[in-house]
This record gives C-alpha cells, structure tokens and sequence, in this order.
C-alpha cells in the first residue's frame, strides 16, 4: 500500500524527525515571527521552545517579518520598530542565542521582495484564494476584501525561504498548504530555469496549540486571552485567576471534569507529570478546588518565565546590543540573499550586465 496516500503530511514533503538520530540530515532551516506585538505562551509551546533545541543541530535563521506584518497592519507601520525589538527580545529572553541562530529583519533583505515578484508568475490569483490557511485567517479577521499582500502571503513566504537556500521549515499541521505551495512554485522554477533553488520540507511540530484563557480554540493578542512572555508575575497570577474553567464546578468539593478545563490542560503543557497526575485525580474527586488549581499552575508556569526574566532583563539594559544582533544577523542573511538572486538572474537569463 502506498503510504503517501495514507499520509497526507509525508506526500507532502513532512519530515518527521528522530530526536535521538546522530548527525544533521539538513543543512539549515528557516523559521520566524510577524512582529505584530509581544509573543506569548501560546508561541513558546508552538514554536519558540522547538527553536531553542533546533538551533544545536542545524543552521538557524529566524526571520522577523515586518513586511508581512504590514499585510494586516498597514496602517499603522509606525509600530514596526517597537514590535521588532520587542520580539528580538522575546527571542533572546527564550534562549535563542546569536551564536547559534541568525536573526533577521526582513524588510531589509530587498532580495526578498525582488524574488517574491519572480515567483509571483508561477502562482494563479484562485490557487491562492483557495488556500486553505489564506481562507481560514480572512474568516478569522472578518475580511470581506483581500489586498494584494494579504492574498500573496504564501508567494512571500516562499521567497523568504527560498532565498536563504533553507532545507526545512519547522511548522504545524496548519501550514502545510503554504509549506506545500512553495514546493510548487519552486519545482516550476526549476523545471523552467534551471536548479538553483532547493525545494524546502516541513518539519512537522508535534507541540500541541496552546487554547486561551477563554477557552478558544487559540491563544492570540487579538483576542485578548493571553499570557505574554513580557508579563510580570502579578499580571500572570491576575490573568491565571480569570481563565475559563469546568463551569459545572460551584463548589470547591464538586466532582469535576479535567478534560474539558482550559487550566488543567495547561497543567498538561506546563506542570510536571506528578503535580499533573495530581491535580487530575483531586479535580475528579472534588478534592481540590479550583482558586487552588489555579496557585499550582502559577508556580508552574513562573519557574519557566523565571530564568527568562532574567534573560529580559539583561538585554532590557543593553538594548543597543539587541539591534547588534539584527544588524549583524541581517548582513550576514543578506549576502546570501545576494548571491541566490544572483544565480537566479543567471538562471532566467535576465543578469544583462
């Protein structure tokens, strides 16, 4: 039996990694953020945490995506620089470490945009309207009307990893549409031009979503149900205290039901498997309330934030050193990015001088 037919993630260029293989089966990935405001929790267990352990074993490049944050703030791009510093430092404060990952401003790669215009004569305007993700954000944000830059997210993207020659993109289930897309419009470049550019794979996150504190289906600033790394330990606690939980529980000693409570199932992401183990058993058996649920999974959760507090703040009193890093990061992704569209000028015959 064919198994691509079975499994739609490896037919689809999924690469499902053994952590404990020996050696590295790619050369460098490309992974990143739209700096639209601080990074949360939700980003930590989805991402950012996946980072810290990935850039030991390939070369990382983590972009910072400021021209496709303009796609859904374009009217407010004074904000951009306080939202790259803010995520530069949400990156460091994680563990992202400049001797190990590259970071990047993309707006600052001018490649980026140059190579998103080739690319953007591969792709039809209904292909696009038909991607999945593209579809499933408009609904989200309510958008009847799609701009250009909004509707061609998937093209920029793929210029944005295609540039930097990256192997992998480490991604979840939900960006398989745009993973796959990009290795169609770089296997028609190829067939068209030649074989300079490396067709990317997804590395598939096995990190579950983490919900929000009202109980959605997403953790998201644009819905107001966030734990933001930035967040003191006060803020933390208050906003703890608020999160949804079994609306069936009046009384501390009512049996409750911890596969349908949003703080148990950080206790799952957050606590470990004995306080977890615990606090499901007391929950069932009415045992333990749930004010005193909610104190255990702060502890939890504060000694995670704890030694990035400590990061944050080192770097908070060295900001200039933090654009340091962008700078040099950038310049470094930048003659790549140079040397890529080079070949491809060279490629598509159109380097006339």
């Amino acid at each position: 039996m064919d198994n691509n037919k079975q499994n739609p993630a490896a037919a689809s260029g999924f690469k499902f990694e053994n952590p404990d293989a020996a050696g590295k089966i790619y050369r460098r990935i490309l992974t990143g953020d739209r700096p639209t405001g601080p990074l949360h929790l939700g980003h930590y267990c989805g991402s950012l945490k996946n980072r810290v352990a990935l850039q030991d074993k390939y070369d990382t490049f983590i972009l910072i995506a400021d021209i496709q944050a303009l796609t859904t703030n374009f009217d407010h791009p004074e904000l951009l620089k306080q939202n790259i510093f803010q995520v530069a430092l949400d990156y460091l404060a994680v563990g992202i470490t400049p001797e190990k990952s590259t970071i990047i401003i993309q707006s600052m790669i001018p490649e980026i945009a140059e190579l998103t215009i080739f690319f953007s004569m591969f792709i039809s305007i209904n292909a696009l309207k038909h991607n999945p993700t593209i579809k499933t954000e408009a609904k989200e944000r309510g958008y009847k009307e799609l701009n250009y830059g909004f509707l061609g997210y998937p093209v920029s993207q793929t210029a944005d990893i295609t540039i930097f020659k990256a192997d992998l993109v480490p991604v979840g289930i939900d960006q398989l549409p745009h993973i796959e897309l990009s290795r169609k419009i770089v296997r028609r470049f190829n067939e068209l031009y030649g074989s300079t550019l490396i067709e990317p794979e997804a590395l598939l996150s096995e990190f579950p979503k983490l919900i929000g504190l009202d109980g959605n289906l997403k953790m998201s600033k644009s819905y107001g149900n966030a734990i933001f790394l930035s967040d003191d330990f006060d803020t933390v606690k208050s906003k703890i205290r608020t999160a949804l939980t079994d609306k069936s529980r009046i009384h501390p000693s009512d049996p409750g039901h911890p596969d349908i409570c949003t703080i148990f199932s950080y206790h799952k992401t957050f606590s470990n498997i004995d306080l977890t183990k615990n606090t499901e058993n007391d929950c069932i058996n009415g045992s333990i309330g749930c004010v005193q649920c909610k104190n255990n999974l702060f502890e939890s959760i504060k000694n995670i934030l704890i030694p990035m507090n400590e990061k944050r703040q080192y770097y908070k009193e060295r900001a200039s050193e933090i654009w340091d890093i962008l700078l040099t990061g950038t310049n470094k992704a930048k003659k790549i990015a140079e040397e890529t569209l080079r070949e491809v000028k060279n490629d598509m015959k159109i380097n006339y001088f």
